[in-house]
């Protein structure tokens, strides 16, 4: 491929137009109200029994996409050392896309009383979106020169971010309007949702397919090549032994990420089943939340730039612990629409300031892409934990309000250790927001 050609610049970001619309349709919206609504139908009061131990839907699904991103982690290291050797970016790429678009057809027959068909195909969309990402991202360095990575990959951002509002809003149109189009049960016009989802997943990111190609032929496989993205984690491991202050960031950086992707993955979920608001109005507060994220972006960016990331982040993440304390107390949907206000606001900001903040503690070193290997491998097992640990607590609690006070001592210790910690002064922040959004 030659760099920077218009044509296959604009390909590789089409795939996260692709992507995206599973990441916001199925992840965050649609299928985790569906999931409730069907399971709830079938099943007294939401609880299942299984083996003699009677569970809530919603633990079940906590728990599902727990050990959906355990096998992520557990598979990143390896997939990171096949898109490193190359040949096979675009084989890989294929499918791991297949297996997550599939899995949102398939979703289709999933009616809330099969609950292990359904939270196996959710699970297994995960693993396909998230391999399909070590792959995607791979292409990058091939694709552009250095100094208009940032450009083209702010441009995947936006493009993904347009693209899936786009079809969530036509499909909550569709949902609306069912009657009006021959279809009167809800619950089918909701089903209809996954299967367009995969389909679109599917279908547009095979114009990626058709551009991207690999700088060399495959060739056999070497058995130190399968082994190497373990070995290079286990190199960053001992070298942070030696970095107090990257230690510190990283380990506040794993505790505030706990509570941030859980809140985000079961926001939904609480929503509907702690104040009973409808599916509508979660879906439309959803995508208001996309464009409040946007605004905190900057918002705490400009914060940073005059403040330091420091003082962002201790900011940011005192109102999410605060949203946590909140969401253990409201009752009505106005008080939650209120909360999700502020969550949004917080959203983006957090993301692209830890980031950021990263970038400038590594930027001495050598192999930046190793570094942030790791970054990546950390958000996706605190993703495990606080999955698993907010299910595990609602379990015994019986609610989800007392996993929120659970969360809140996750992003309460994170505050702590930032607050001592020293860090570089952080000015220039943009570059970092502008890739987040």
């Amino acid at each position: 491929m030659e760099r920077n050609d218009r044509r296959i610049i604009n390909a590789w970001c089409s795939y996260d137009v692709a992507n995206s619309a599973y990441n916001l349709v199925i992840t965050a919206t649609i299928f985790p109200i569906y999931y409730q609504d069907s399971t709830s139908r079938f099943f007294k009061e939401g609880i299942i029994t299984l083996g003699g131990i009677s569970v809530a839907n919603t633990v079940l699904y906590d728990y599902a996409i727990s050990l959906a991103y355990l096998l992520v982690v557990a598979l990143s290291p390896l997939l990171s050392g096949i898109a490193d050797y190359g040949g096979y970016r675009r084989f890989f790429m294929r499918l791991f896309t297949y297996l997550g678009g599939l899995s949102c057809i398939l979703l289709y027959g999933f009616n809330g009383q099969n609950i292990g068909y359904g939270l196996s195909m959710a699970a297994l969309a995960v693993v396909g979106y998230a391999g399909s990402l070590v792959f995607y991202n791979s292409f990058l360095p091939l694709i552009a020169s250095e100094d208009r990575h940032d450009r083209i990959s702010a441009r995947g951002f936006a493009w993904g971010y347009l693209g899936s509002v786009i079809l969530l809003i036509l499909l909550l149109l569709f949902i609306t309007f069912h009657d009006f189009l021959g279809i009167h049960d809800a619950l089918q016009s909701v089903r209809l949702a996954f299967p367009v989802v995969g389909i679109w997943w599917i279908g547009i990111g095979h114009i990626a397919f058709c551009y991207l190609e690999e700088p060399h032929q495959p060739s056999f496989f070497r058995k130190e090549v399968l082994f190497k993205g373990y070995g290079e984690l286990m190199q960053v491991w001992h070298i942070l032994k030696h970095q107090a202050t990257l230690k510190r960031f990283l380990l506040a950086f794993f505790l505030f990420s706990v509570g941030v992707q859980t809140i985000l993955l079961v926001a939904t979920l609480f929503g509907k089943a702690e104040i009973g608001v409808s599916g509508n109005q979660l879906i439309a507060v959803i995508i208001i939340i996309q464009f409040l994220g946007l605004a905190g972006a900057f918002l705490f960016g400009e914060i940073s730039t005059q403040k330091g990331n420091r003082f962002s982040l201790l900011i940011m993440i005192g109102l999410w612990l605060m949203v946590c304390i909140a969401a253990w107390q409201i009752r009505t949907s106005m008080q939650f629409f209120i909360l999700a206000a502020v969550v949004g606001l917080v959203m983006g900001g957090i993301q692209s300031q830890a980031r950021s903040t990263y970038a400038k503690l590594i930027a001495s070193e050598k192999d930046t892409a190793l570094y942030f290997s790791f970054y990546e491998m950390t958000e996706k097992t605190a993703i495990v934990a606080g999955m698993f640990l907010f299910g595990l607590m609602e379990h015994y609690a019986g609610s989800m309000r007392m996993s929120t006070l659970m969360l809140a001592g996750f992003f309460a210790a994170a505050w702590l250790i930032l607050a001592f910690t020293r860090l570089p002064s952080v000015r220039n922040t943009k570059t970092a927001i502008s890739k987040q959004v």
